[in-house]
């Protein structure tokens, strides 16, 4: 089991809070794969607002005394003192982001958004991007560097964006095999991004045709899957830059790059920046925020 999270001042302890319009005040992850259930029951709700996002896997969520089956794609928002009862099997190997938020405007930005209020469990669409903004979230709540707060109110106003523009944009109608199938690619990309990846040969390995595979990935995830490839090894070479003292040349290898030149240039397609610039901003950045 991976978990990962971060807490508004370190505190656990769920709050109501108008003093901002929005106001994120915590952010995490779960993963399952080794143990038999996670279960949560709060019989009362929160006195704040909970957002899921279903990366991967299932999840089993009782509303109103049913239970409904949410896959990868799904977001469920639970509202202050709405009852909630959900649970994670591991069998099922399920991946989530959770979200608790509060503010003195928090149900007119979620209309504005068009984000359901009265639909508990809505359609959200499997961007990599989601994935991207809740580990900002979690990183900042985290580090707590100069501004967090407000930087983590504007990744959660991001996520709303996506939502809306996915929901205008796409229609949920993507069969389940096709959900799991992708599913069951990111996860492998994921764990194996810094090895030598033919999509043509993952897609015999699976039974399914390249143009298939390419085609439902890059609607499901919004990039292809070398796209998708790419940006995993990107973000994880930047996270080594920001917290090691590795070379550029060390950090290339160790993410699947051999050729420190080839490295560089496609950190420079994602990034804007050379890994060298990129660690120097970092770098002071920091530097400033101690000041």
């Amino acid at each position: 089991m991976y978990v990962n999270s971060g807490y508004l001042n370190c505190s656990r302890t769920p709050f109501k809070d108008k003093s901002e319009p929005l106001i994120v005040g915590s952010c995490g992850t779960y993963r399952l794969n080794n143990i038999k259930s996670l279960p949560t029951w709060r019989p009362k709700g929160r006195i704040d607002y909970q957002l899921l996002y279903i990366v991967s896997g299932k999840t089993h969520f009782f509303i109103d005394g049913e239970e409904r089956i949410v896959t990868a794609g799904h977001m469920v928002l639970f509202q202050p003192r709405q009852q909630q009862r959900y649970v994670y099997y591991g069998s099922e190997r399920p991946e989530v982001y959770w979200v608790h938020f509060t503010g003195s405007d928090v149900k007119n930005i979620l209309r504005h958004y068009q984000i359901p209020l009265d639909e508990p469990v809505f359609y959200s669409g499997a961007s990599a991007t989601y994935a991207y903004l809740f580990k900002g979230m979690i990183h900042e709540l985290q580090s707590c560097h100069t501004g967090f707060a407000e930087l983590i109110s504007m990744y959660l106003r991001q996520i709303f964006l996506l939502v809306q523009r996915t929901r205008k944009e796409t229609k949920p109608s993507i069969s389940t095999f096709i959900q799991q199938e992708v599913e069951y690619a990111r996860r492998y990309f994921n764990e194996h991004y810094n090895e030598p990846i033919s999509i043509q040969e993952y897609a015999q390995s699976r039974n399914i045709s390249v143009c298939w595979f390419q085609r439902n990935f890059k609607q499901l995830v919004s990039h292809t899957p070398m796209q998708y490839l790419l940006v995993v090894r990107v973000n994880n070479a930047a996270n080594l830059l920001e917290t090691t003292d590795y070379s550029v040349t060390e950090i290339g290898s160790i993410v699947g790059y051999d050729d420190p030149l080839y490295f560089s240039r496609l950190f420079r397609k994602v990034k804007g920046l050379s890994p060298v610039a990129y660690r120097k901003l970092i770098s002071q950045q920091h530097n400033k925020s101690e000041v």
